[in-house]
């Protein structure tokens, strides 16, 4: 989940939304996995979260170090286990580094958690990416993700509203030898998708498209894509599955901005569940990832 791509006027405002994300990160109530982070620790306490378990000594386990918690596993020592074997041994040193240096930015929740950069490296070579696009890029971890796995005449266009961000991760990136795939674009994403797709030339271009950015503009965002992506090309739609929250009780005690955003995200799933042009498939990746494979 990156920066949201909204007016700084519009609901909810990017301080807003900064704001937001600090909160959680920081709050006790929202400790412990995504898909317990707004619901379950009101709802079904296990026996970490009773008064007996306080009155015995026990402990909750040992929470995971990735940044932003991105799981939506229930089991903390299972997700760290899949970290430590097999996602940060083959984690690519200039990634680590730009995951340990956004970690230590106050809006690091928006990064790309390390397992689904790995997946989403590994998918774009088996698929033979060459020519991508990015839409919400914060720091640049997925994007390094994306042009480590592209071959060296590959090409992603990156587009985000905030350059100051991107520049952040832009020095590693450089010294990954990686820079030269990237042609970054400052500014909404809507306005020139809208041109490319005034422009036949741009019609079926893209080998894989990934979209992390503002998810009440999902849908809008895939009218535009479904055009631009070749038949047998895959868009990657970010935080489908939105922090748990897409099956949370009425009365879950749901941060504003998840509440906001959720029913966009529903609303995407939905929709793409019974596109004909596309074959699906939601995985509990990260927040959750869809794949999306035009087939016409």
């Amino acid at each position: 989940m990156k920066a949201e791509v909204v007016s700084p006027t519009g609901p909810p405002s990017r301080i807003l939304l900064a704001l937001t994300y600090i909160i959680r990160c920081t709050s006790p109530f929202i400790s412990g996995s995504l898909l317990h982070t707004h619901f379950t620790h009101t709802h079904t306490k296990n026996k970490f979260n009773t008064p007996m378990a306080a009155a015995t000594g026990e402990t909750q386990p040992a929470k995971h170090q990735e940044v932003g918690h991105k799981s939506l596993l229930q089991s903390d020592a299972l997700y760290q286990y899949i970290l430590e074997t097999s996602v940060y041994p083959r984690e690519p040193k200039p990634m680590k580094e730009l995951r340990e240096v956004t970690a230590k930015h106050p809006w690091n929740l928006m990064t790309t958690s390390a397992d689904e950069g790995q997946f989403l490296n590994l998918l774009l070579k088996l698929i033979n990416a060459k020519n991508t696009m990015e839409i919400g890029v914060y720091t640049g971890y997925s994007l390094l993700s994306t042009a480590l796995a592209l071959p060296e005449d590959g090409k992603i266009l990156a587009l985000d509203i905030n350059r100051e961000n991107y520049e952040i991760g832009l020095p590693i990136i450089e010294k990954a030898g990686v820079a030269h795939k990237i042609d970054f674009r400052e500014g909404p994403a809507l306005p020139l998708l809208d041109q490319m797709v005034e422009d036949e030339k741009c019609h079926g271009s893209f080998d894989f498209i990934f979209v992390d950015a503002d998810k009440d503009n999902y849908l809008n965002y895939h009218k535009r894509l479904i055009d631009l992506v070749k038949i047998g090309g895959v868009i990657g739609y970010d935080n489908t599955l939105w922090n748990g929250s897409l099956v949370a009780p009425p009365d879950a005690p749901l941060r504003k901005y998840v509440r906001y955003y959720r029913d966009f995200v529903l609303e995407l799933n939905k929709a793409l569940a019974v596109d004909p042009r596309v074959e699906i498939c939601q995985l509990p990746v990260g927040d959750g990832i869809t794949l999306c494979r035009r087939v016409s």
